[in-house]
């Protein structure tokens, strides 16, 4: 296969804080990808197969964007950068540099599908984002990010995340504890997601300063939120009346985020989904957009995908036509992939 050959510039920043002390940031490279990246002077130059220079160009990139947060980066930050951009992915995708959302302790946070890419530029163009795909494709966890980074930014000064507690085989009578205590499983993933990008202690200032608050649905009820980050999660278990609610519930300068999939409602099966009904009558006004996430956006263990594949194919149906639920006409498609 013939080699081709990129380079980087390495100005505004010490070569060191991207190389490393001795190159070994750039050994960690070389020994991953199995290929020749040399520095010579500003210039850091990578020769090896297409596809692999891709990768190792993509990889820097990033390690670029981190170094005014990290200053001097580690074979720990390498790891996780590269992690990021290769795992689970049958191709990486590389998208626009400046489409990074969020830079955590852990590592950055950015689309890694075409899908989650067109969801994200919609997010930023819009006041109201309806995502819905199947588990894995990042529809919550990508709406948080953007809401933390508003938060860090002081674009907003709240995040509200809520979920419908619709029971999923389990009857809340039966679980123990009070009430806080049985509504708690059903928030547990919001809290998953907060925690991976808030430091620990700084969470838990958010949460008793109500900066953060997660919180059932039924609460949101009388309340309107300015200068917010709305995100509702597993909106398919909404009825008309609770996603009204949630929607009227949008104040001055803030957003909202409904995310969903509609091959999973857990509502009575004679009851239509208020995320259902809000897409087919809220399509056509401006501000509001509407992106459908699905298979190749999975970007959790690489069974997940599989197993979405699998149930399909059981139901005689492809991954990606899931939107059949809907009606052709009630989805304004962002960044669908066909």
């Amino acid at each position: 296969m013939t080699n081709t050959k990129r380079e980087i510039i390495m100005k505004g920043f010490d070569p060191i804080a991207l190389l490393g002390v001795n190159d070994e940031n750039l050994k960690i490279l070389q020994k991953h990808f199995n290929a020749t990246i040399v520095a010579r002077g500003e210039h850091l130059i990578i020769e090896g197969e297409f596809e692999i220079v891709e990768q190792i160009h993509s990889v820097l990139s990033e390690l670029i964007h981190l170094i005014p947060i990290r200053k001097l980066l580690d074979k720990k930050d390498v790891q996780t950068v590269i992690n990021m951009e290769t795992d689970h992915n049958e191709k990486v995708y590389s998208g626009p540099g400046d489409s990074i959302i969020l830079f955590t302790h852990k590592g950055v946070i950015k689309p890694r599908t075409e899908g989650q890419e067109a969801y994200f530029r919609a997010s930023l163009e819009n006041d109201i984002t309806f995502a819905i795909g199947p588990a894995g494709t990042g529809k919550t966890y990508q709406a948080v990010a953007c809401a933390v980074a508003a938060l860090k930014n002081r674009e907003i000064s709240r995040i509200i995340l809520t979920r419908p507690a619709v029971e999923a085989g389990e009857r809340l009578g039966f679980l123990p504890g009070d009430m806080k205590d049985k509504i708690d499983p059903y928030l547990a993933p919001l809290y998953d997601a907060m925690r991976s990008m808030i430091a620990p202690e700084k969470f838990k200032a958010y949460i008793e300063q109500h900066i953060i608050e997660i919180v059932p649905l039924a609460y949101m009820r009388g309340r309107t939120l300015d200068n917010a980050y709305l995100i509702l999660d597993e909106a398919q278990n909404t009825t008309d009346l609770q996603m009204k609610m949630f929607l009227t519930r949008i104040g001055v300068n803030s957003k909202a985020f409904i995310t969903g999939d509609i091959t999973q409602i857990d509502l009575p099966y004679n009851q239509r989904s208020g995320l259902c009904t809000a897409i087919d009558i809220l399509k056509d006004i401006e501000g509001i957009a509407v992106c459908e996430l699905n298979v190749v956006d999975v970007v959790r263990h690489p069974l997940v995908k599989k197993i979405i594949q699998a149930y399909a194919q059981k139901h005689n149906q492809k991954p990606e036509d899931r939107s059949q639920r809907l009606t052709e006409a009630s989805v304004k498609v962002c960044g669908k992939i066909e």
